[in-house]
């Protein structure tokens, strides 16, 4: 089987998709666009139509995306924010047909080998954004839609002057709450034990969501997130993981 994640060769990647000029908020990423090679630009060029969903401003559209009609039936539905190189997105989308699935990324190479992975794969029930996921979540999901949200290690921004530029604050927390169906599931992992420490002040306190292990508690890795590489090779050094799973009630 040819290797969708492994070519040759580079060129500059495409922008990801901004807001319109002038607005001013705080953003989910910092753009770090990288080593972009002439697969995962074919990738773009020929595989996003199929895969790829354009952002879309609420004010433009005047309601949140219809899913339903995106993926030709109605079914219940996952986010994974910052999916990254697309490992654990890909595994799910082999392992799990009966859910449609989302994923939002920035990092233009990453699109492009999860793009090309799952032409590869033959996943149609997969859609990725190229976008901000703050903004993704405000303009395009609805309210309740959402069936479960994954979000596995975010940038840790591990300097303590940088903590504030982490993804999971008190104001995104209550944004992914109001997504989440009741009786969805919010499932975290990180590798960083004092951004676990922050997740646990914020999440373990914001109304709507209640922790599966208990105050202050994580699980084992569940069977639905494969583990990584970096994962491996961290834990053989004796770097911890968490995994945080959380109840919309």
């Amino acid at each position: 089987m040819t290797d969708p994640f492994n070519s040759d060769g580079a060129k500059a990647p495409p922008k990801p998709f901004t807001a319109e000029p002038g607005r001013r908020q705080v953003r989910s990423f910092v753009l770090r666009q990288g080593r972009f090679t002439p697969a995962q630009q074919r990738a773009f060029d020929l595989l996003w139509p199929r895969f790829g969903l354009d952002f879309m401003p609420l004010e433009s559209r005047g309601m949140p995306r219809d899913f339903d009609a995106v993926f030709g039936r109605k079914a219940k539905r996952v986010l994974e924010i910052g999916f990254g190189n697309g490992e654990a997105l890909r595994f799910a989308a082999q392992h799990d047909h009966a859910r449609d699935l989302i994923g939002i990324e920035v990092h233009a190479p990453g699109v492009g080998r999860l793009l090309n992975a799952l032409a590869e794969d033959g996943s149609d029930h997969v859609r990725v954004y190229h976008h901000d996921a703050v903004e993704v979540l405000q303009h395009e999901i609805a309210d309740g839609s959402l069936d479960e949200v994954r979000i596995y290690f975010p940038d840790p921004w591990h300097k303590k002057r940088h903590n504030k530029r982490r993804l999971v604050q008190p104001d995104f927390a209550k944004l992914i709450v109001s997504k989440l169906a009741v009786g969805g599931r919010l499932h975290l992992a990180t590798d960083w034990h004092d951004y676990a420490e922050q997740m646990w002040d914020v999440l373990d306190a914001t109304p709507g969501l209640r922790n599966r292990a208990g105050p202050r508690g994580s699980v084992s890795r569940p069977e639905w997130r494969p583990q990584t590489h970096f994962e491996t090779r961290g834990q053989k050094l004796g770097h911890g993981v968490w995994d945080l799973l959380y109840d919309r009630n």
